[in-house]
């Protein structure tokens, strides 16, 4: 990840700077690029759930063979929105809406996406992204 990445992503947070979660944020964006599946492991807990664009649920493992396999491929990833709110002192709450490009099976998608994730504090995984 380079800086330009977090200055991206901290470019369109709306409402209280929160340094720690603009820079998970800007990794996972990164990442999903790069197809980095390692970075992606660590990003991602264990125990994810996620809810896809068409309404489809799917786990940790699931998402990181598909970025394994290329069957899932982002090609654009411009954020456009992000809002943080603390839930607790080792929770967080982060919003994205970015404007999508993906080679899904390798049919392209683009459109606008809103994402919620839970993350928690320290570790830096998110454990639910809907």
């Amino acid at each position: 990840m380079r800086e330009t990445d977090v200055t991206m992503m901290a470019a369109v947070l709306v409402g209280t700077a929160d340094p720690e979660i603009v820079g998970l944020e800007a990794r996972l964006r990164a990442s999903q690029l790069q197809a980095d599946v390692a970075a992606l492991d660590a990003l991602l807990a264990e125990t994810l759930l996620f809810t896809g664009p068409d309404g489809t649920l799917g786990t940790k493992q699931q998402d990181l063979a598909a970025h394994r396999s290329g069957a899932v491929r982002f090609r654009e990833h411009a954020p456009e929105e992000l809002r943080v709110r603390r839930v607790g002192p080792d929770v967080g709450v982060a919003a994205l809406q970015a404007r999508l490009v993906v080679s899904v099976g390798g049919t392209l998608v683009r459109g606008i996406y809103r994402y919620t994730r839970v993350r928690t504090a320290g570790r830096g995984e998110s454990s639910a992204d809907m």
